[in-house]
């Protein structure tokens, strides 16, 4: 088997391991908090709010300087040491006597962690480039369904052997992906013999600046319009059948339509952005998606809401791989690292600020209007990734 396609199924495997495990903390967050002595709601909700949100801002400001290591010595060690920090954190998260050694743990675990970006770096870079679209889909498809499959495990070990168990069944998740990195990822890595490029340098040497701007954007609007609703689909559910007893197994079906349509379009659609062009996958998922989104407003039933979003997930499968694949043919390998780090800070912030104002919008003017705002947001980042993007490439043959 060839070294990339060897890496490939190794980085996989790795990525669903450590999405699977981060995402089992997701349901538990507030049961976690009132666990280490918050008892008022409302102080639960804003305790539990920061300890989702100073992740991934977190995430979002330690991103480039791992992209920047990760190009100076090379993925896998960015792998290890993503790896066994999260490794020793959530070990240290499952013994936490206070909601303030919580939060601080929860910091730390967004400025030393970046394995999914580290992930994506080495596929990038290690891929022939007539293949990357297909293989960057294939990494999505992990992310998403350890998305999907974590928040069943950790809610059942939680139910099962009490909320502890779930930080530790995730530092052995997290071991595993260090141990499987460490013995089956090979890179042949060569550090560059010249200094380190700084932020001016690197801006230079990309191509076009409203290029990347524009990826960048698109990023951050997709991860926007996505956790926008997501955190409040389970309100929306109890709205649509407020006399059912299944509101819980109801709002995990609709949630996890869009999660299983991607993992079965992601890989498809990359192989598809490999024939007719990244920028065609991400202009038309943009559009699509952004239409879907309107419906959505004015359903009547959960099934109804359950099938756009299947729809909905189809149409945002393969944005991220394709903006991925753009990043690597448009850059240098000596600095795509840093550069899918300014791409994942985007990222970040678009998870951090759609769940913030997702819930603000929602409280002040109804749900019905988060769904408008999230697909005009789709509908003129895909202008903008027409005037900027789509144009640019296509007059470049």
């Amino acid at each position: 088997m060839e070294a990339w396609k060897r890496n490939l199924m190794v980085c996989w495997f790795c990525v669903l391991v450590i999405s699977s495990g981060g995402s089992q903390l997701a349901p538990i967050l507030p049961l976690y908090v009132e666990h280490l002595g918050i008892n008022n709601i409302a102080r639960i909700e804003q305790w539990s709010g920061i300890a989702f949100g100073v992740t991934f801002i977190s995430l979002a400001i330690f991103s480039p300087i791992w992209g920047s290591y990760a190009d100076k010595y090379g993925r896998k060690p960015m792998l290890l040491r993503a790896s066994l920090s999260l490794t020793v954190i959530m070990f240290c998260m499952g013994f936490a006597y206070n909601v303030y050694q919580f939060i601080f743990l929860r910091m730390l675990q967004g400025a030393l962690s970046g394995f999914i970006a580290a992930a994506i770096t080495l596929v990038a870079t290690q891929t022939p480039m007539s293949r990357a679209g297909w293989a960057l889909g294939i990494i999505s498809t992990a992310s998403v369904g350890g998305t999907l499959l974590g928040p069943l495990v950790g809610g059942f070990l939680a139910e099962t052997l009490g909320l502890r168990s779930v930080f530790l069944s995730t530092g052995v998740l997290d071991l595993i992906a260090f141990i499987a990195t460490y013995y089956y990822i090979n890179e042949n890595f060569t550090a560059a013999e010249k200094k380190t490029l700084n932020f001016n340098q690197i801006w230079k040497t990309i191509p076009n600046h409203g290029f990347f701007i524009a990826l960048c954007i698109t990023t951050f609007v997709v991860q926007f319009a996505l956790m926008s609703i997501e955190p409040i689909i389970t309100v929306y559910i109890s709205q649509l059948v407020p006399q059912s007893t299944h509101i819980a197994l109801i709002s995990g079906i609709v949630f996890s339509a869009s999660g299983l349509a991607s993992v079965f379009a992601a890989p498809r659609l990359g192989r598809l952005s490999d024939k007719i062009g990244p920028p065609k996958i991400i202009l038309v998922g943009l559009i699509v998606s952004g239409i879907i989104f309107f419906p959505q407003a004015f359903v009547g039933t959960a099934w109804q809401l359950g099938i756009l979003r299947f729809l909905l997930g189809l149409a945002t499968a393969g944005l991220l791989p394709a903006i991925n694949t753009l990043v690597k043919r448009s850059v240098p390998d000596s600095i795509v690292g840093r550069v899918f780090g300014y791409t994942q800070s985007a990222q970040f912030l678009g998870v951090f600020g759609g769940s913030l104002v997702g819930g603000q919008v929602a409280s002040l003017f109804g749900i019905h209007y988060v769904f408008f705002l999230t697909g005009a947001l789709m509908l003129l980042s895909a202008l903008l990734v027409y005037k900027t993007v789509y144009c640019w490439w296509y007059a470049l043959g």
